[in-house]
């Protein structure tokens, strides 16, 4: 009878799932997280060349720690391939004398009757939903870009915690925050415009400005950032320009396509003498 019942559990058990394998004790190793790092997951072979890539050999713990420390030259190649910068100089903030959240901000009489009209779209509980409109509204005002205290302006407007509007504004990149040119250039940096030349483009500003990426003009009139896709990819490359030389009042934001170095040094020297260059793919 014994032998009866255990083969009917040997068999009953061949039928069990085997995936995922249960561990009897639970594993206390400490480590930082127990879920598989993206590093884990990819296939052997690519796993062996990212750890080649980054000059980390199947060698023991401290050997590899020193590789890290003193990366090996394609480390450097690498680190040079990486993403591109986006149009915002800074990922993180520093206090400044002229950004810190001790400064004084508020929106002019104007704006603050725009504020009030953004709220009325929504109901009294969701105001946080005018945070990105209110941050556009702000840098307008601010000449280009969102200082830290019109953030905690806004969040004293809508009612929430500060950190909410950190978030919105440092996930868009749309949202400067450092300063920038009362011409801010912007760049289209993605593959159907890089495939045309905006590379060009973007030297061609950066040579005859005499300045880097995201680096404000000795007069304070022109800057020169990168954007994502802006949709017009049928006329690339091209650029937009964010006019912020008359404040909110007379903001504008103007695209020009089908662009080559020397056109968009002309757009500059327009610019510069005041003249609004033609909005349309040419000249």
């Amino acid at each position: 009878m014994r032998a009866h019942r255990a083969g009917a559990a040997d068999v009953t058990a061949s039928y069990l799932p085997r995936w995922p394998r249960r561990r009897p004790h639970a594993d206390t190793t400490p480590r930082l997280s127990r879920l598989p790092s993206p590093a884990t997951m990819l296939p052997p072979a690519a796993r062996l060349a990212a750890r080649r890539l980054l000059g980390i050999a199947s060698s023991s713990a401290p050997e590899a720690a020193a590789r890290r420390l003193s990366p090996s030259p394609i480390s450097y190649a690498a680190a040079g391939c990486s993403s591109r910068l986006f149009s915002t100089a800074l990922n993180y903030h520093i206090d400044s004398p002229e950004n810190n959240p001790d400064m004084p901000w508020e929106f002019t009489e104007t704006n603050m009757k725009k504020v009030k009209e953004i709220l009325s779209h929504y109901p009294s509980n969701y105001k946080q939903s005018g945070i990105i409109p209110m941050l556009d509204l702000a840098q307008q005002q601010h000449g280009g870009w969102v200082p830290v205290a019109a953030m905690n302006a806004i969040a004293k407007i809508v009612g929430v915690a500060p950190i909410r509007v950190y978030e919105v504004a440092t996930f868009y990149t749309m949202f400067n925050r450092a300063k920038v040119g009362k011409y801010h250039l912007l760049v289209c940096g993605t593959t159907p415009c890089m495939i045309r030349g905006s590379r060009e483009i973007e030297e061609a500003l950066l040579e005859h400005l005499g300045v880097k990426r995201n680096e404000v003009t000795g007069d304070g009139l022109f800057s020169v950032g990168e954007m994502e896709c802006m949709g017009c990819c049928v006329n690339a490359p091209m650029i937009a320009v964010a006019d912020y030389s008359k404040g909110s009042d007379g903001y504008t934001y103007n695209y020009y396509e089908d662009l080559t170095p020397s056109r968009v040094v002309e757009i500059v020297e327009m610019l510069r003498r005041g003249e609004t260059p033609p909005v349309s793919s040419r000249l």
